[in-house]
């Protein structure tokens, strides 16, 4: 996967996740709150049908109580007179008042009238419930609520049934009523219907919310990463540039070092020699000096040539280490210039050797400055280790420079020389500050404990 990719993954996977489980926690809070509601609900509907049946039976007792009271156990007529009032409290198309016997014969029936003078102790609904079987026996327990199926008149149909059945003991009778609760269920589909609806809807809502956010942090990503890699372009194409530059700087220098210097000291020595074999041949008498200047000649280019690998690259530097490098760098340097240069190192064997060779060329790069345009008498190069982090300072006594207004470090100072600096200690995650004023630079490049080459770890980060 490309950085860009990357990129785009990180910002909007974590957004999809997050509002995925914010809308799965929200719809199953709002869910088990509507389920709670609706379950209370019912149950207060069952609560109110089970109150409504009470006081039915409650009204058909009374309305038989005196018959009942004054009659005795095989009172044919009062058992007649009480069929004839039970048949007659009905209330609306699917109410109304059972009767049946302790054996299961049906007394009374006024919906179902095939069902009086039959046996019917085995019945049983679709579910296999034993209805009045059950209703018998709640009966003799004092009374009580059963639930089954039965046909409803006003439909035909088989519903939920809620019954109380209460006993008349002394005629061995089962007397109830039931409410159809087909009602009940069909109010508590209606409140899952609404619920679902209301889901949905909040489905709908987050979806609006969330689609337009998402495609906003994608376009926004999108903007930064092209934004960025077209500044990251334009970088590498100015680093680019300016390597290119370097290099033929570089290469013109050489140029004119191995022409102006190496070429014409050889040139010399070659006339040197020529002159001396000349005055060999002849036998001159100071053919002896003219071979002495030919060897002082020739050693001056060995001395340019010396010179030029050392700038180039110093050995000393890999076989005694930066503070060699260092010493030596400054001793050719005060030597060719006239300019004192002091160096005190501590500290710096720790370094990589490419973080040495980068301390090396930023102190090459800051004394060249200083020959080129502070119009210094003193350079101090100092090196010492803090915590286990690298730092070198080199300070002179010059006219200092102008910086850019408000800069405070290399990369708003301008000049190729600095920069360069800048990004030597950028590739080792350093920091290169620069002070100037009317008396004088300073430079602090500083190294994190990355560009050591033993992290000790029993430091603190």
């Amino acid at each position: 996967m490309q950085l860009r990719h990357q990129i785009v993954a990180l910002a909007i996977l974590p957004l999809i996740l997050a509002i995925t489980l914010i809308t799965a926690f929200t719809t199953w809070q709002s869910t088990t709150l509507a389920q709670s509601s609706i379950d209370t609900f019912e149950r207060n509907l069952l609560k109110a049908k089970e109150t409504e049946l009470l006081n039915l039976t409650n009204l058909a007792l009374s309305a038989i109580k005196d018959v009942y009271d004054n009659a005795g156990s095989d009172d044919e007529r009062a058992k007649e007179h009480v069929r004839q009032i039970l048949t007659t409290l009905d209330y609306g198309q699917d109410g109304y008042f059972f009767v049946y016997d302790y054996d299961g014969n049906s007394v009374v029936h006024p919906r179902q009238t095939f069902r009086p003078g039959h046996n019917w102790l085995d019945l049983v609904d679709p579910d296999g419930d034993q209805v009045i079987a059950n209703l018998i026996a709640k009966a003799k327990e004092g009374g009580g609520l059963h639930q089954y199926k039965w046909e409803k008149p006003s439909s035909g149909a088989i519903a939920d049934k809620l019954s109380f059945a209460a006993g008349l003991d002394k005629w061995h009778w089962m007397i109830g009523t039931g409410v159809y609760l087909d009602d009940v269920f069909a109010q508590t589909e209606t409140a899952k219907a609404d619920l679902k609806q209301s889901i949905r809807r909040t489905f709908v809502v987050v979806t609006l919310i969330a689609v337009p956010s998402i495609l906003v942090v994608f376009a926004t990503c999108m903007w930064i990463t092209l934004h960025e890699r077209r500044l990251a372009d334009g970088k590498l194409k100015l680093l680019t540039q300016r390597i290119i530059d370097t290099q033929e700087e570089e290469r013109a220098r050489l140029a004119r070092e191995l022409h102006d210097g190496v070429s014409q000291n050889l040139v010399g020595v070659r006339y040197a020699f020529d002159l001396a074999s000349r005055k060999v041949r002849d036998s001159a008498a100071d053919a002896g000096a003219a071979i002495d200047r030919g060897i002082e000649a020739l050693n001056g280019a060995i001395k340019e040539v010396r010179d030029l690998s050392r700038e180039l690259r110093p050995r000393v530097l890999d076989d005694l280490g930066l503070t060699a490098a260092l010493t030596s760098l400054a001793n050719h340097f005060e030597e060719r210039t006239g300019i004192s240069v002091s160096v005190d190192s501590t500290g710096s064997e720790t370094l990589k050797p490419e973080a040495s060779t980068a301390l090396y060329r930023i102190a090459q790069e800051a004394l060249s400055n200083v020959e080129r345009h502070a119009g210094a008498s003193r350079v101090t190069i100092t090196i010492w280790s803090t915590k286990g982090r690298v730092r070198m300072s080199i300070a002179d006594n010059g006219k200092g420079f102008i910086k850019h207004a408000g800069s405070a470090n290399a990369n708003r100072t301008g000049g190729l020389g600095l920069r360069n600096m800048q990004e030597r200690m950028a590739h080792f995650r350093g920091i290169l500050i620069i002070r100037t004023d009317e008396n004088g630079t300073g430079l602090t490049a500083m190294f994190p404990k990355s560009a050591n080459a033993t992290r000790r770890t029993s430091e603190a980060a």
